[in-house]
């Protein structure tokens, strides 16, 4: 177990390592069996975090997003959170100024994620294979520059499928009605 756990740490210390050497925009941790976000990496990164749009945390364990990492990384465009085990996200993403897209599907959403309501670029959300039953209509529908909402596989309410154009400027992706049975 041990020797897994190093070559995690050595992966993740080359993926961080390779982004600061050739300055790229983009941080992919995906899939590197993540439960926080390494404190170490702002340390190893701050030279180039401005400079940094994409970050992929895709397919590891983590439960939370910490403020601090919303604001170490404030020129973020995209954010893939899928497939960890979040529930909340904190209030700071709301400072995203520049983020157009999040994906933070198959997490563990049990109501929308509220902060996003207010985050001023995002045009896609994606939210695909939560928990979500509640959706706040009346947020959604003042987002201006959103254009695609995923609510796929969400235990989304009736009004939710209520939300057609013209109500709401943006795609809404819901999964298939289930037909009721006749029991």
């Amino acid at each position: 177990m041990h020797k897994r756990m190093g070559e995690a740490v050595a992966r993740v210390a080359r993926k961080v390592n390779d982004t600061v050497e050739n300055k790229k925009d983009s941080l992919d941790l995906a899939n590197c069996k993540l439960m926080t976000f390494p404190v170490g990496i702002y340390k190893a990164m701050r030279s180039v975090t401005e400079g940094i749009h994409r970050i992929s945390l895709a397919n590891n364990e983590l439960k939370s997003i910490t403020s601090r990492f919303v604001t170490t990384f404030s020129q973020l465009t995209e954010l893939n959170l899928a497939g960890n085990y979040l529930h909340r996200l904190p209030e700071e993403i709301t400072s995203l100024l520049h983020l157009r897209a999040i994906d933070l599907s198959r997490n563990r959403f049990r109501r929308f994620p509220e902060p996003l309501a207010t985050a001023p670029a995002l045009e896609t959300i994606d939210l695909e294979e939560n928990e979500i039953a509640e959706v706040p209509t009346d947020k959604l529908a003042s987002m201006a520059l959103l254009r695609s909402l995923n609510l796929r596989a969400n235990p989304v309410g009736p009004e939710v499928r209520l939300l057609v154009r013209p109500l709401v400027p943006f795609d809404l992706l819901l999964s298939p009605e289930e037909p009721i049975s006749k029991a």
